[in-house]
C-alpha cells in the first residue's frame, strides 16, 4: 500500500514537470515572436535616380507615303512609226534628253512643202506690190480707172494674207517635225518603255503613254494629321507663312528619322469621317534613294522647344487608369506619387504634373516595395541615355530623339 502511494506521487511529480516545461517553451516562443515583430524589416535595395529638368520638343509620329513632286506621262504629239528608244528602263535622265524618235520623213516633207508655199506667196506679194505702185502712178496721171487701181490694191492685200497663211503652215509643219523627237520635259527617273521601236503610235491625250517620268531631286511625303495637332501647331505655321514645326522622315528600314524636311502644303478641308487633314512635307532627295510610293514614317515637332521633367518609363507604375511613381525622401523612405504624363520621348516619359526636378524616384524595384518602406538606394543607370538617370541630378542633356 505504501509502495502504491509512492508510485502515484512520482507520476504526479513527472506530470507537473512536463506541463511546466511546455509552459516555459510557450513563454519563450511568445517572447521571441514579440522580439521579431519589434525589430524593423531590412531595407530593400532599389535603383534610384534624381529627376532632371530637360529642354525638349514634343514629337508626334505619323505614317504616310512618298509622292513625286513632278510626274509626267509621256505621250506622242504626232502620229507615226516609232523608230528609236533612247533610254534604259529605270534610268535617270536630264531635262531635254531625247527619249523616243518618231519617223520624221513625212513631217520633213510637209516642212519642205510649206517652205515652197511661203516662197510662192512671197513672190506674189512682191509682184502685187510693184503692180500696185505702178497703178498708183497711172492713176495720178488719169491713165487708168480708179476701179482698176482698187483691184490691184486688193490683189496686193490678198497676196500679203496668203503669205501669212503660208508662214503659219510652215510653223505648224516645223512644230510637227520637232515633235518627232520626244524629249524629257523634266529631270528625273524614267519608267520602262511601254511601246517599242517599230510600232505605230497615235497623237492625242487618249493615246497610250509611251512611258512615265518622275522627278527625284525633291520628294513629297503625304500624311494625315489629327484635328488637335492641326489646330495646335500645323495651322498657325501655315497662316504665318513660315516653315513651321520641324519635320523628319524615316523609311521602313531605318531606326531613326535622319532626313529633315519642311512643311509644303495643307489640304483645304478636314475629312469629317476620319477627323484628319492631309498634310504634305517636302524632302531633299539628291541621292535618289527616296522612291514615290514608299512607306514613310514622319516625325512632326509640336511647337518650340520647352522645359519638361523626363523620367525613365521603367519608373512609371500603373494603378488602374492612374500613373504613379515612387518617391524616395531624404530619410530613404518611399511614398506613392500620382503623375500625369505627356508625350513619350523615345523611352522617356514626360511628366506634366506630380513631380519636379531634384526629387528622387525608384527606377528599378517597384515590385519589391510598398509606400512607406525603407529602402537602400543605389544609383540607376539608364539604358537609353545614362546622363538623364543621374545620381546627383547635376547633368543636363537633350532629350533622346530631340533634334532641337
Amino acid at each position: 500500500m505504501f509502495l502504491l502511494r509512492n508510485r502515484y506521487v512520482m507520476v504526479a511529480i513527472a506530470a507537473a514537470a512536463l506541463f511546466g516545461g511546455i509552459a516555459v517553451l510557450r513563454v519563450n516562443a511568445g517572447a521571441a515572436q514579440e522580439a521579431a515583430s519589434a525589430s524593423p524589416a531590412p531595407a530593400v535595395a532599389v535603383e534610384v535616380a534624381t529627376v532632371a529638368n530637360q529642354t525638349i520638343t514634343d514629337w508626334h509620329d505619323y505614317s504616310g507615303r512618298l509622292e513625286a513632286v513632278d510626274q509626267v506621262e509621256i505621250r506622242p504629239l504626232v502620229s507615226g512609226t516609232l523608230t528609236a528608244v533612247h533610254f534604259t528602263d529605270g534610268s535617270l535622265v536630264k531635262k531635254g534628253d531625247e527619249l523616243f524618235t518618231i519617223d520624221p520623213r513625212p513631217y520633213q516633207a510637209a516642212v519642205d512643202h510649206a517652205k515652197a508655199l511661203v516662197a510662192a506667196a512671197q513672190a506674189r506679194v512682191a509682184y502685187t506690190a510693184s503692180d500696185l505702185a505702178r497703178g498708183g502712178r497711172l492713176l495720178a496721171s488719169n491713165a487708168i480707172a480708179k476701179r482698176d487701181y482698187e483691184e490691184k490694191r486688193n490683189a496686193s492685200r490678198g497676196a500679203a494674207a496668203d503669205l501669212q497663211a503660208a508662214k503659219a503652215t510652215l510653223e505648224a509643219s516645223l512644230l510637227d517635225l520637232e515633235h518627232t523627237r520626244i524629249l524629257a520635259p523634266i529631270a528625273g527617273r524614267v519608267s520602262r518603255a511601254e511601246v517599242t521601236a517599230g510600232n505605230v503610235v497615235a497623237a492625242g491625250a487618249g493615246s497610250t503613254p509611251l512611258t512615265s517620268l518622275v522627278s527625284v531631286s525633291r520628294i513629297y511625303a503625304s500624311f494625315d494629321v489629327d484635328e488637335q495637332s492641326f489646330l495646335k501647331f500645323v495651322n498657325p505655321a501655315r497662316t504665318s507663312g513660315s516653315a513651321g514645326a520641324p519635320i523628319f522622315l524615316g523609311l521602313a528600314n531605318e531606326d531613326d528619322y535622319p532626313r529633315p524636311g519642311k512643311l509644303a502644303s495643307v489640304d483645304n478641308q478636314l475629312d469629317t469621317s476620319s477627323g484628319t487633314i492631309r498634310v504634305r512635307a517636302v524632302f531633299d532627295n539628291a541621292d535618289g534613294t527616296l522612291v514615290p510610293g514608299l512607306y514613310a514614317r514622319i516625325r512632326l515637332g509640336g511647337g518650340a522647344p520647352h522645359h519638361a521633367v523626363l523620367v525613365d518609363e521603367k519608373a512609371i507604375g500603373t494603378d488602374q487608369n492612374k500613373r504613379f511613381v515612387v518617391v524616395v525622401d531624404d530619410n530613404n523612405k518611399t511614398a506613392y506619387r500620382e503623375v500625369r504624363l505627356g508625350a513619350s520621348q523615345k523611352g522617356w516619359a514626360v511628366v506634366e504634373t506630380g513631380l519636379k526636378a531634384g526629387e528622387r524616384i525608384v527606377v528599378n524595384g517597384l515590385q519589391r516595395i510598398r509606400p512607406g518602406d525603407m529602402v537602400t538606394p543605389k544609383p540607376a543607370l539608364a539604358a537609353t541615355d545614362p546622363r538623364l538617370a543621374v545620381w546627383d541630378g547635376a547633368a543636363q542633356a537633350s532629350a533622346p530623339g530631340d533634334n532641337s
